[in-house]
């Protein structure tokens, strides 16, 4: 994970309104969300696993399922999960079946090549939201 410190930091958003900005530029909403807080991601690669700009956000009034919710935004972050290839050999319990592998490492090193590609969205960002 590589933190990049942005002017986007703390700024206040209607969850909805800020939903229908950053999704039509490639973001979507991590499936990795409770009711008080959750993510948008950019794909930036997607060799062997994945790589991606996070984009944290956390209530501020109200709960992400509900209209009219508030969020804050927090440092974005570059983060790369790493899967195996091949079959995932680890069948869930009573017979169900999971057709996506298992991370090799949840919290695989960034490749280097990307880290810039990472800074100049965090400065798309910026420019979005400084008005």
């Amino acid at each position: 994970m590589i933190e990049i410190p942005s002017s986007v930091e703390g700024k206040q958003f209607d969850l909805y309104k800020l939903e229908q900005t950053l999704k039509p530029i490639g973001y979507s909403i991590g499936g990795n969300w409770d009711y008080d807080h959750g993510a948008f991601d950019y794909k930036i690669n997607d060799e062997v696993g994945y790589q991606f700009l996070r984009l944290p956000f956390s209530a501020v009034d109200g709960q992400l399922d509900a209209r009219n919710c508030t969020v804050e935004l927090g440092r974005p972050f570059l983060l790369a999960h790493k899967y195996q290839i091949g079959l995932d050999d680890h069948i869930g319990e009573g017979g169900t079946f999971n057709q996506f592998s298992e991370p090799v490492d949840k919290d695989a090193s960034f490749p280097e090549q990307f880290i810039e590609t990472g800074k100049t969205l965090v400065k798309e960002l910026e420019s979005l939201f400084s008005s």
